[in-house]
């Protein structure tokens, strides 16, 4: 078992499985309903999806070194986190860091540092040096937890690819 923090709730943070597809759709129906502008769905869509689709996406990230799920897990119950990684075309020494979500009640207990830790791991076992993310303007919050794991501002900005009207910031740190 990792803690990642004397405040965490004592968790591991593992790879998804095929094992993990209710907990994971169970998850991200959450994510989507307490922060519907950070992901690239609607809640929705998500819940009409149907369970063998989430089957499918999770047997796709948990093999392989250009896409992986990880979770924060305590151990049979919900899910208390999850961080993606995966690699675009036009960078292919970096692994963009997606889907970042910690349930409200374990924010600021150092989840986030065991998962974004992990996603470093695999990119570098997959020979990537570089983490990116994207965070929306004004995620003030975000942008300070990214902060202090190491990320840093490269002043580069791109619309929100759902909501236009958004504006989201890159951030970029070593893996």
């Amino acid at each position: 078992m990792t803690r990642v923090s004397p405040t965490a709730p004592p968790h591991t943070v593992h790879r998804v499985t095929i094992a993990d597809a209710a907990r994971m759709r169970a998850l991200r129906l959450e994510m989507l309903a307490d922060s519907p502008l950070a992901f690239l769905e609607t809640l929705a869509q998500a819940a009409a999806r149907p369970h063998a689709d989430y089957r499918r996406r999770i047997s796709q990230a948990a093999a392989g070194n250009q896409l992986a799920q990880f979770v924060a897990d305590p151990g049979g119950g919900r899910l208390i986190g999850h961080a993606g990684g995966t690699v675009l075309a036009d960078e292919p020494d970096a692994t963009v860091v997606f889907a970042v979500y910690i349930t409200p009640a374990s924010r600021g207990s150092g989840v986030l540092t065991g998962l974004i830790e992990t996603v470093a791991q695999w990119s570098v076992e997959a020979g990537r040096k570089e983490l990116m993310l994207e965070v929306v303007v004004g995620n003030v919050r975000a942008v300070r937890a990214y902060e202090r794991l190491g990320f840093e501002d490269t002043g580069v900005r791109v619309p929100h690819p759902v909501t236009p009207a958004l504006t989201e910031l890159q951030m970029r740190r070593r893996a």
